[in-house]
């Protein structure tokens, strides 16, 4: 009782906006018309969505959490939430394609200066342009105290060498921010973020990734071979590239848990419908208890995830900072692995022809499979949500 009272003092509601429907409906209706007519035809050849792209950043469904000084739209993260589901109901791959942005540009809006703000940021408001953020690398994906990538100061400026592995729109982006280590001896502590144009002399995309799902999403390795990058490209002191990546990821966590409540509620809704269709022994399959349990779990494990990501987004807004931290992580968790449940099971709800390509929720559920990997597996989630409970931030 007391939590409620005191979430009913502060304002809390599950009601939206008019303004809040109406770009979840702007979002909903993109989804429906723009992505998901060619959603199967990205997932066969993996190729990159840049026409899907540029519609989206001319609807002002990118970029947005940019502030206003910016030419932003300076949405709320609550809101953020609206639009990032929407998008990965249409298509994860292609709604990851077009929100990976909000990563790329996290350490900038972060540690960076007005200047810095001004020379990376504002570029994206006008043009579709992309970018992209490089913590993993082929030896050192959660532990990032394993970074061997390098960066050594000369004068005013840093040369660069190193690789990064499963960069999200690599292969598409203007620049990068990357995550090196000024100083080895101090592990994590040691590591400083840049931005680093990705025509500068010595950046290769090494690899195009041939992945399982989300194969609209260009997922790309990444080598440094001497790249002199000046010092003005630093992102805050030598040092702070741990606290950069950490501030960001619980900024994107939520964002990243509500792409796959999308996933989830498409292969929800498709298996729902399924099952009123498809008749066995005289009736729908509906009217197997077998069947109306499952989907029955669904719905309720949805509507779960969604509202955790709304709570972690809430929190952000609201201002809890490093308090978010356990709340973002809750919401990813629960999330991913929602999304897989869900999926898995609606592919069970489909039988046999859940398993071929021509249903789309064999798509989904290797789409959601990802959402329990990147951005921090599900194991790591409860690593960071064990943390928080017994070594709580302060």
């Amino acid at each position: 009782m007391a939590t409620m009272e005191t979430g009913l003092a502060n304002g809390v509601s599950f009601a939206l906006t008019d303004e809040q429907k109406e770009l979840r409906a702007l979002a909903r209706e993109f989804a429906e018309k723009e992505i998901r007519p060619k959603a199967a035809e990205h997932d066969e050849h993996q190729t990159h969505p840049a026409e899907i792209v540029a519609k989206a950043h001319e609807l002002g469904l990118m970029n947005l959490h940019l502030p206003e000084s910016l030419g932003g739209p300076e949405l709320s993260a609550f809101d953020g939430m609206l639009v990032g589901e929407e998008l990965n109901w249409g298509c994860s791959g292609i709604g990851t394609s077009i929100g990976a942005n909000g990563l790329a540009a996290g350490p900038i809006l972060v540690a960076g200066t007005e200047e810095q703000k001004r020379e990376w940021l504002a570029p994206l408001v006008s043009d579709p342009i992309l970018g992209c953020f490089g913590l993993s690398e082929p030896g050192a994906g959660s532990d990032v105290s394993g970074i061997q990538t390098t960066a050594v100061r000369h004068g005013d400026e840093y040369v660069i060498n190193g690789s990064k592995m499963f960069i999200t729109n690599a292969g598409q982006a203007s620049w990068i921010v990357c995550f090196a280590s000024t100083d080895k001896s101090k592990g994590h502590r040691g590591l400083t973020a840049f931005v680093i144009p990705m025509d500068a002399e010595g950046v290769t995309i090494e690899k195009h990734l041939d992945k399982m799902g989300q194969r609209a999403t260009d997922t790309s390795a990444v080598a440094f071979q001497d790249v002199v990058v000046p010092a003005a490209n630093r992102l805050g002191e030598e040092g702070d590239g741990f606290k950069i990546a950490m501030q960001t990821l619980d900024f994107t966590r939520p964002g990243t848990a509500v792409g796959a409540v999308g996933v989830a509620q498409a292969a929800y809704e498709l298996a729902v419908d399924y099952a009123k269709e498809r008749v066995q022994f005289g009736v729908p399959i509906a009217m197997n208890q077998g069947v109306s349990f499952l989907v029955a779990d669904m719905a309720t494990e949805i509507e779960a995830a969604r509202l955790l990501t709304w709570q972690a987004a809430w929190m952000i807004d609201q201002g809890y900072g490093r308090k978010a931290t356990k709340y973002s992580s809750f919401a990813k968790r629960f999330a991913a692995d929602t999304a897989m449940k869900v999926t898995t099971d609606a592919v069970q709800v489909f039988g046999g022809y859940g398993y071929i390509k021509e249903y789309p929720v064999e798509k989904l559920m290797r789409d959601a499979k990802l959402f329990q990997i990147y951005e921090g597996t599900s194991q790591i989630q409860r690593l960071v949500i064990a943390k928080e409970i017994f070594l709580p931030s302060s």
